[in-house]
């Protein structure tokens, strides 16, 4: 009985590592750089679930849908990904990559439509 509890807790083990382990260099990018990041997006709504859930969002960062945080890779976060797996999708990242909150407001805006070519404000007569 005792080496079956064993078997388990060791397969528990194995399971965890290889789910919070950075998978092997299958991107272009990863051969050069080293993968430091998380990047983070909630795909489904945790509307009607635990307040275990949405207090693990809430210290993720995250706080709506399509919404996109980065974190650096380290086993705390890893835990709390591991916690919502099923809500969000999660990649792994090289530290070129992370982007601010800025950043992707400006990724995200729509162009002027127009181009201003000259202005008679500044002109001088």
């Amino acid at each position: 009985m005792s080496a079956l509890t064993s078997l388990r807790s060791c397969a528990r083990l194995q399971a965890r590592a290889f789910a919070t382990a950075a998978p092997s260099s299958s991107s272009p990018a990863a051969g050069s750089e080293p993968l430091t990041h998380y990047r983070i997006t909630l795909r489904r709504s945790a509307i009607s679930l635990s307040k275990n859930v949405k207090g693990t969002l809430e210290a993720l960062g995250i706080h709506r849908r399509l919404q996109t945080v980065y974190h650096r890779h380290c086993p705390d976060i890893a835990g709390k990904i591991l916690t919502v797996k099923e809500l969000v999708s999660v990649q792994n990242v090289p530290a070129s990559a992370v982007r601010t909150k800025l950043e992707q407001r400006m990724d995200r805006r729509a162009s002027r439509g127009y181009v201003v070519a000259g202005s008679k404000l500044n002109a001088e007569p």
